[in-house]
């Protein structure tokens, strides 16, 4: 039988302007916004809508991203279209985990608020850096990582031919000419302003498992890919821990999509601000169906899976 699989961006998709159409159209996608707002003390739409200088530093993207992301598929669901498995990269698990139901919208709004501002503070701004690897293979890269004096490693395992390498400023400056040098066709410099996912953030992770032992978490009513195993989960048993390591954890979303598509999925439904997951899903395996929901004048592509009541195997 054919899937449908939601999956959530990460940070570094925001943009402003993001979820304002949905906002301004869809009463229940405005409500996660006003509720996200009055829970936080925040004015999400200001952040989210407005020229201002704050939604690309951490402590207010994650929380941002992840209502915008809960606000489009808050009008999805209104449309009759569910999943049957569900991940996130990084900051997107937190939608991800509200979409299988393991979290409550607000509860995932909240987490992700500490979260960022654990992982602003974890770091001075400056010391880490992230750079994706173009064109390079695992081992060559980990080599780099491995042979380079200081903090360095793989961050993220985005598809064929692009790894995300992260940690300390000077580490990843120098892994990455490691990287030019064993053949890697270019190492891009991201604009972030933290090593995510590296053991620079590890003490962010012990933060944020402080927090989460004061969330109730439920099993998961549709199996959800973690990041940092790539299996699917269908307890809640040990999610709480998992999410604490994700933080300074490697990202294991080439692995995440290659299970999703061994159990069945041929459609994925990115959700969210850009299509970067839906670029990545197709390198992976140009096969499978990718539909990618940033505005209100996409959710057209979502016609078929309607008419089909939410399932493509009519």
């Amino acid at each position: 039988m054919d899937k449908i699989a939601f999956i959530f961006p990460g940070q570094g998709a925001q943009y402003i302007g993001m979820g304002k159409d949905f906002y301004e159209q869809f009463e229940e996608s405005k409500k996660i916004f006003d509720q996200a707002k009055e829970a936080l003390g925040m004015d999400l739409c200001a952040l989210c809508f407005e020229e201002n200088d704050q939604l690309s530093i951490t402590e207010y993207t994650q929380a941002a991203m992840v209502t915008t992301m809960l606000a489009m598929t808050a009008h999805i669901h209104k449309l009759g279209i569910r999943p049957d498995v569900t991940a996130g990269l990084s900051l997107g698990e937190y939608a991800a985990l509200t979409e299988c139901g393991v979290l409550t919208p607000l509860d995932a709004i909240r987490l992700v608020r500490k979260r960022g501002i654990f992982m602003q503070e974890a770091v001075p701004v400056g010391k880490g850096a992230m750079a994706a690897v173009l064109g390079l293979d695992t081992e060559a890269t980990k080599k780099a990582c491995e042979e380079t004096e200081g903090i360095v490693s793989i961050a993220n395992y985005n598809c064929p031919g692009q790894l995300v390498i992260s940690g300390e400023k000077e580490a990843v400056e120098k892994a990455a000419e490691g990287c030019k040098a064993a053949g890697a066709k270019r190492v891009v410099p991201l604009n972030v302003s933290g090593p995510f996912h590296s053991r620079m953030l590890e003490e962010a992770g012990r933060k944020l498992e402080k927090e989460l032992e004061n969330i109730t978490f439920e099993d998961p009513a549709i199996p959800y890919v973690a990041n940092v195993t790539a299996e699917y989960v269908t307890k809640k048993d040990g999610i709480k821990e998992s999410l604490a390591k994700q933080v300074s954890s490697s990202v294991m979303w080439q692995q995440s999509v290659e299970a999703m598509i061994k159990d069945g999925v041929t459609t994925f439904v990115e959700i969210g601000p850009g299509k970067t997951l839906s670029s990545f899903v197709k390198k992976i395996d140009r096969n499978v169906k990718v539909i990618n929901i940033d505005k209100t004048d996409d959710l057209a592509k979502l016609e078929e899976l309607r008419e089909c009541g939410g399932k493509i195997e009519c």
